[in-house]
């Protein structure tokens, strides 16, 4: 999660209405078409009380840091937690951020043909139109100056951040930023914490983007150590200004 969070902005998207909503560490940033704050909470508050009910039932699903099996008749978030995280090999909760956004961004689509739901930094976009994300990557001086263009057909999309210099989520990592598109937000959200492991210092953005080739599902992936950036995918930068 980053702090401050000027990159909230960074989207461009003047058209649509921005409301906050959250409840304990979750904290969403959405826009839509309508004003949906009072739906939007209801669904975090359904879906946060799914998962802090299987954590009170399975405590090691909170810490593990590795595959974690879980249940045929497990929640459905649960799940989709559970099998984007072993598809990288994290924890299940790498994807907690991602999959929250999705699960409330796939409900609130009935309300709005348009929707964008971040996350700490990990993105659900619905869009009709292209859209402009700036990149936010601490202290690198590629902060601000570049972003991601994203093509109304290609959502909904899931567009994920890790960090190993910003925020308080637990990273191994030193990258300032791994980007990770997908149709699955929470498989994005586990991908960008397992890649971001990877990146030490500069020289490994090529190991992070071989990792990420084997990965299915996953449609492209941008890694920034310092200056240097690493590309894979579908993923097309442009320059901006914030």
């Amino acid at each position: 999660m980053y702090e401050p969070r000027t990159y909230r902005h960074w989207i461009k998207d003047k058209d649509l209405i921005s409301v906050n909503v959250a409840v304990k560490e979750t904290d969403l940033y959405i826009r839509a078409s309508t004003n949906l704050k009072r739906k939007a909470l209801k669904l975090v508050l359904k879906y946060r009380n799914t998962l802090e009910g299987y954590i009170e039932r399975h405590p090691t699903f909170l810490t593990s840091l590795g595959i974690f099996p879980v249940e045929e008749d497990a929640p459905r978030i649960v799940k989709s937690m559970a099998e984007s995280a072993a598809k990288v090999g994290v924890g299940p909760m790498a994807s907690v951020a991602g999959a929250i956004a999705e699960f409330v961004g796939n409900e609130l689509l009935v309300f709005s043909p348009e929707i964008i739901v971040e996350n700490g930094g990990d993105i659900y976009l619905k869009s009709l139109k292209k859209r402009l994300i700036g990149i936010y990557a601490g202290k690198s001086s590629l902060t601000g100056k570049i972003g991601l263009e994203i093509n109304k057909e290609d959502t909904p999309l899931g567009i994920c951040t890790s960090s190993g210099t910003v925020g308080h989520s637990l990273s191994y990592g030193k990258a300032d930023a791994v980007i990770v598109l997908s149709k699955s937000v929470a498989l994005a959200d586990a991908a960008a914490t397992a890649i971001g492991n990877l990146i030490k210092q500069p020289d490994d953005i090529s190991n992070g983007l071989e990792f990420a080739k084997g990965i299915d599902e996953l449609l492209g992936v941008i890694i920034i150590e310092d200056d240097k950036i690493g590309l894979w995918g579908e993923v097309k930068i442009c320059q901006m200004s914030v």
